[in-house]
């Protein structure tokens, strides 16, 4: 038997194929693997656990092997010399240059990107992903220290954590970087054994003459503290089988003048089956991430704009993807999208704050939420065995990556204090490209939109689009420049050449000039050289269907954008999933 049991099922996998497997004990993934099977349908407004944590159950169920034996031949590639650190060059209209930044050699999944980049040195970057090469699924954290023109990567120290139970966590998901106003580096990730309910979110810490090169206790009164991997910070650890914590992202107060300057924050979902909500979590290290406060709930209760599908009226309780940003005088800021609003597929993106006179480990310190704009996501919802969109999940044929609407929100703030959301949705769909996704066809009008408050967040300007009319843009993530005169957006783009309709797609990199004026200017820019292939269970059944939850952009103090993305194009023509890097002058 290859997970402890629960009950026994018929997993089915996206080629048809079934295998006689059982459940994950902790009950959170049970019941999300059963909806990514199309064994249940999700509620109205239930959230979806992301789809890191799912593909360590699928492999661990034998589902993966079974999409794989299903589909025969296929190009299986490989290196073709010592080290990966491959670039392709040419055909971008801005960038030149894509470098890859994992330099594991192997066929193994790596997708699912974030990027950091130190205040005290711009050429230090610290990047992040959904890493397999050890195995579906861990984290894998990165390094540059010539602004990203090459990279270094490292496992990191997280499977020494014992978890409640006794377990050894062996497998890490949706990972999180960040650098506080000192240079020093922390990396984080949900934790957990496919054969336990216990779950945890961990961070250690990379010292600031480390750079991220390599990560250690965050246990500073420990001599030889950077030669020890453990005791690591622990934000969450739960054990009970109704819990699940899921999406974290963190940030640091990285402003030397803030009152509250080095202190590291986490917000994510948590995932309760016993009350049948996901609402958004906060924790705070005021110790360098060697501690961390007891979680809080952050994402309220409004009863103006949270209408359904709540257990306590009011509450804004199904939520999912949260992003925390810090602003220069301390306040933390946090985005997250919401579900609590009536009609299949109108939902909406929230924001909540705290100012940093209060104390932000407590809920009640933390603002009503309020609403930034709708999230309309209706796109086509699988199964397509075709292009490996799975069960209960949007897709936009004839990809079959998952249209992550709900995670790919992201809040930026500039020296001013204005804010900047961004984020994609399926408001301008239509025909052909409704309906299930096994009959649904491009082309597929999904679209980027941000939107700015200039008053801390208490009302938002209209919803802006950002992306053209006719094709599918999607993923999203954003960084505003410190002055604030420029937004920029990068996200997956299917414009180029017949991308729309074949399924290969580029990463575009949007400016939006003057963003909270009137009337902003927008210019495009190709960030990669040349399309990435589709990938379909026909070229790579193990990876199919996932193209991460997010990307990444974080803006250098002097502007630049820094853009990492999970890039289709493998070594040697196969098609697998790697993270790649690239940036344009500001």
């Amino acid at each position: 038997m290859r997970l402890a049991l629960v009950s026994t099922l018929i997993l089915v996998g996206v080629s048809g194929a079934a295998a006689t497997s059982s459940s994950p004990a902790n009950l959170v993934l049970a019941r999300a693997l059963n909806i990514e099977l199309g064994l249940v349908q999700p509620g109205p407004h239930e959230q979806l656990v992301s789809s890191g944590p799912l593909y360590a159950v699928l492999e661990a169920s034998g589902v993966l092997d079974d999409r794989a034996n299903a589909v025969q031949g296929g190009n299986a590639g490989g290196p073709n010399s010592a080290g990966c650190g491959q670039r392709f060059t040419g055909g971008g209209t801005g960038s030149s240059v894509n470098t890859r930044v994992n330099q594991d050699c192997s066929l193994r999944r790596q997708a699912e990107e974030v990027i950091a980049v130190n205040p005290t040195n711009a050429s230090n970057l610290i990047a992040g992903q959904n890493d397999s090469r050890i195995g579906f699924n861990h984290c894998g954290y990165d390094f540059s220290f010539d602004g990203g023109k090459t990279w270094g990567d490292l496992i990191p120290p997280f499977w020494q954590f014992v978890l409640q139970d006794q377990h050894t966590s062996d497998a890490c998901s949706d990972p999180t970087a960040t650098f506080d106003s000192l240079g020093n580096a922390y990396a984080g990730g949900i934790v957990f054994n496919v054969t336990s309910p216990a779950n945890a979110i961990v961070v250690a810490k990379s010292n600031k003459e480390i750079g991220g090169a390599f990560y250690h206790t965050p246990n500073s009164t420990l001599s030889f503290q950077t030669y020890r991997a453990v005791p690591l910070g622990v934000v969450a650890n739960d054990i009970s089988p109704t819990i699940f914590n899921d999406k974290e992202l963190m940030t640091a107060d990285a402003s030397a003048t803030s009152p509250k300057a080095n202190n590291v924050y986490m917000t994510w979902t948590r995932f309760d089956t016993t009350m049948n909500n996901s609402p958004i979590f906060f924790s705070q290290s005021t110790n360098g991430g060697r501690t961390w406060s007891a979680g809080v709930k952050i994402s309220g209760n409004n009863p103006a704009i949270c209408t359904v599908g709540s257990t306590i009226p009011g509450d804004c309780d199904q939520d999912q993807g949260s992003d925390p940003v810090v602003g220069p005088d301390g306040t933390i800021y946090v985005t997250f999208g919401n579900a609590n609003s009536p009609g299949a597929g109108l939902n909406q993106v929230l924001f909540v704050k705290c100012p940093p006179s209060n104390n932000c480990s407590s809920s009640s310190s933390w603002s009503t939420p309020v609403k930034v704009g709708d999230l309309i996501d209706n796109a086509p919802v699988g199964p397509n065995s075709t292009t490996g969109c799975p069960s209960g999940r949007e897709c936009l044929p004839p990809n079959g990556y998952r249209v992550p609407e709900f995670t790919s929100d992201s809040v930026s703030v500039d020296s001013s204090g204005r804010l900047y959301v961004a984020w994609a949705d399926f408001r301008n769909g239509a025909p052909p490209c409704t309906g299930p996704a096994s009959t649904a066809s491009p082309p597929c009008d999904n679209d980027v939109f941000y939107a700015f408050s200039t008053n801390g967040g208490a009302t938002w300007s209209a919803t802006k689009k950002v992306t053209p009319a006719g094709s599918a843009q999607w993923q999203p993530w954003s960084g505003v420049t410190a002055d604030g005169s420029s937004l920029w957006i990068a996200y997956y783009d299917r414009q180029y050449g017949n991308c729309e309709f074949t399924g290969c797609n580029d990463i575009t990199l949007a400016r939006v000039t003057n963003p909270a004026s009137a009337s902003p200017t927008i210019g495009f820019t190709r960030l990669t050289t040349s399309s990435m292939p589709n990938l379909v269970p026909s070229n790579n059944p193990i990876e199919a269907g996932f193209l991460g939850d997010y990307m990444g952009l974080a803006v250098s103090l002097n502007g630049r954008p820094n853009v990492v993305w999970a890039d289709t194009r493998g070594r040697n023509n196969a098609v697998e999933e790697d993270i790649y890097y690239a940036t344009t002058q500001p």
